[in-house]
């Protein structure tokens, strides 16, 4: 081989090193940039979610707050005594309200503390027809089961919901145990529960569980409730719809004419009821109450990029003020709100 051609065979090999050195950098830095890219993707990910996290936790202790609060007016109310109706300080829904200030620990950096925005409302639980009531131990009681047929057809249901409801309702009732008292049979024994009974429903969202369709499920919700313990209508806080349901042989002209009357003063008897619908049996008025112990208490707070909303049942039994149920309706970011 001559020199020359050995010089440009080590020319040649010297490029193509400095190529594979070139080409090895470039994939080292390549790589270098996307682990780094990496780990500040998964720091920034978590300072999110422990951001999102923290609000989180700071909207629960505040909406438990406004929960005690709701607490003290329906014992305030109570204190006061007579009958609960719609014009009572807690039937007043609570506009949103700033309260970032109130979340700041020193006063002098309030204008960084995030922005937080408070809206609730305390309703009548009783102004709906408790499901609950359907059931008398393992059996349906005729009366209410009326009474829910009546509320069907007044919001144009099929009373094919009402029946497949109160079974769903009897079908998942724990059994209950024999009377030893007992020498014989007072009624004819309950059905026989399904080998596999369907859970009892909490909320009414769920009685899609029996099968109810959700066109009539969303007809029926504004009026029916499912509560802990069995609780008759409030004549002073129930639509007509439930006051039809509730009282039988009333009519809607009729119960309207009882949510007017209910405007200008309270009802503070079944004698006051009875007056406003003379034609109806005053046996029909025996499920109406002017006292209610079960209220619904819903707060919605807004703090900085999150929304939490939280629905509390109460019992109210003389001062005493208790939680029943709480679930947390809705968790998500404000953005998507």
């Amino acid at each position: 081989m001559t020199p020359l051609a050995r010089a440009e065979r080590r020319a040649g090999s010297r490029h193509r090193e400095r190529g594979a050195a070139l080409l090895t950098a470039m994939l080292i830095v390549t790589l270098v940039a996307t682990l780094a890219a990496s780990m500040l993707w998964q720091q920034w990910r978590a300072v999110q979610v422990e951001a999102a996290e923290r609000a989180r936790a700071q909207s629960a202790w505040i909406l438990s707050g406004a929960l005690d609060w709701a607490r003290l007016i329906l014992r305030e109310d109570a204190r006061n005594g007579g009958p609960d109706h719609l014009g009572e300080p807690w039937a007043v829904p609570l506009a949103e309200a700033r309260l970032s200030t109130f979340l700041a620990a020193d006063k002098q950096h309030t204008e960084d503390a995030p922005d937080a925005f408070l809206s609730g409302v305390i309703t009548d639980a009783q102004a709906k027809f408790n499901l609950t009531n359907l059931l008398n131990g393992n059996r349906i009681d005729p009366a209410e089961m009326a009474a829910l047929q009546r509320l069907c057809e007044t919001v144009g249901v099929s009373a094919d919901v009402a029946t497949r409801i109160a079974n769903g309702m009897r079908d998942a009732a724990p059994p209950m145990p024999p009377d030893p008292s007992a020498s014989a049979p007072a009624a004819p024994p309950a059905p026989a529960p399904p080998a596999d009974p369907p859970l009892m429903p909490q909320t009414t969202s769920q009685l899609a569980w029996f099968g109810v369709d959700p066109e009539a499920l969303r007809a029926l919700e504004p009026y029916i409730a499912i509560l802990p313990d069995k609780a008759y209508v409030n004549v002073n806080t129930a639509p007509r719809e439930v006051l039809v349901a509730a009282t039988a042989g009333l009519d809607l002209a009729t119960a309207e004419r009882i949510v007017q009357a209910r405007q200008r003063a309270p009802l503070k008897s079944n004698a006051d009821v009875r007056a406003l619908a003379p034609s109806v049996p005053e046996e029909s008025f025996a499920r109406l109450v002017i006292n209610s112990n079960f209220f619904e208490v819903r707060g919605r707070l807004r703090l900085a990029d999150v929304v939490l909303e939280q629905r509390s049942l109460v019992y109210r039994r003389n001062l005493e003020v208790t939680v029943r149920q709480r679930e947390r309706i809705a968790s998500r970011d404000a953005a998507g709100s």
